[in-house]
């Protein structure tokens, strides 16, 4: 078998032919336009266009993802060919695709190596992880577990897809404003439940059935994030889905699954790649590097900053069906 990994110098002649089951990195000492396909580009310019990244010593970063991926091979190399797959098809198929993927990785060696060395965490629920209040038009929804930096539960996902299901049937909400209560917007999927869904098949059915990601890319154009603190995994795949993001300048986005033998979940594969290409979208996840707000909004991450954003709301998703479906009663009663 040949090595996960290949480093392509652009500024030499002699360049190595990549397999589909290999990472390709390339580096340059300037951006330029080009022909191949990578899913990495490297450069010691400063900020660079689409879809080169800067670094101060893109030889030492090539290193270090060299290194990540000969210990998380599986994980690596699935990435590179769901990103690579995904641009091809149409945005609800890359869900889809990465749910296939991700579930497949969950019964791998490496998720279950990491699963067998992490501690054991207690799981924190609470009855409402999600806040939801309507005014008029404007549909306000908090991620409410501040405790736990509003870790992704299975619950939360319940309450966050209930949400978004009445501002995809009410054409009425003109606005979905997505805010996370306490220090941080949301610092991923909440580890107390890794591991603890033994059927990876099934894990995938409920994943494309119970889907945020999903529910987001319908109503996107109405929705608006806001982020601030530590938007890890789910936190910033979520958001990414939004029609417009704004961060506080203190938001810090990582994508950490790949230190789990894993990929990112909750569909970062689907909702990064249109705002920042597919090798931005590999680099963030490869590398497990933090990336900053001023950074995050030269790539096209985010789209505005907002020192100062609201962070919290109240209601019930009972009520908000209820008036859905009364709307959904009165519409039915037009005569068309």
């Amino acid at each position: 078998m040949e090595p996960p990994f290949i480093l392509v110098d652009l500024d030499r002649p002699a360049r190595p032919s990549a397999g589909r089951d290999q990472v390709t990195v390339a580096v340059a000492r300037t951006p330029r336009e080009v022909t191949e396909e990578f899913d990495i580009l490297l450069t010691a310019a400063p900020d660079p266009p689409r879809p080169w990244v800067s670094c101060a010593d893109p030889y030492a970063t090539a290193s270090l993802l060299r290194d990540t991926v000969a210990r998380h091979p599986a994980a690596c190399v699935t990435l590179a060919q769901v990103l690579r797959m995904g641009a091809a098809l149409p945005p609800s198929d890359r869900l889809v695709l990465e749910s296939l993927a991700y579930s497949a990785l969950l019964a791998g060696g490496d998720f279950r190596t990491w699963l067998a060395s992490s501690r054991p965490r207690t799981p924190r629920p609470t009855a409402e992880p999600v806040r939801v209040h309507r005014d008029g038009e404007r549909l306000r929804l908090t991620l409410d577990r501040p405790w736990v930096r509003n870790a992704f539960d299975a619950a939360t996902r319940d309450a966050l897809c209930e949400a978004l299901e009445v501002a995809v049937a009410d054409t009425t909400i003109t606005e979905v404003h997505l805010y996370g209560n306490g220090p941080a917007f949301c610092s991923g999927g909440d580890l107390s439940e890794f591991g603890t869904t033994r059927d990876p098949a099934e894990a995938h059915r409920i994943r494309v059935h119970r889907s945020p990601a999903a529910l987001l890319q319908r109503c996107a154009p109405r929705v608006t994030a806001h982020l601030h603190g530590a938007c890890v995994g789910a936190g910033i795949e979520l958001a990414a889905f939004a029609g417009s993001v704004t961060a506080a300048p203190d938001t810090l986005i990582r994508l950490p699954e790949i230190e789990m033998g894993l990929i990112p979940g909750a569909g970062g594969t689907a909702g990064l790649p249109p705002r920042i290409g597919r090798e931005r979208t590999a680099y963030l996840a490869l590398s497990g590097a933090p990336t900053n707000a001023a950074e995050a909004l030269r790539w096209g991450l985010i789209d505005t900053l907002d020192p100062s954003p609201g962070i919290r709301a109240s209601g019930s998703t009972r009520e908000l069906h209820r008036q859905a479906r009364l709307k959904s009663e009165q519409d039915a009663q037009v005569p068309r």
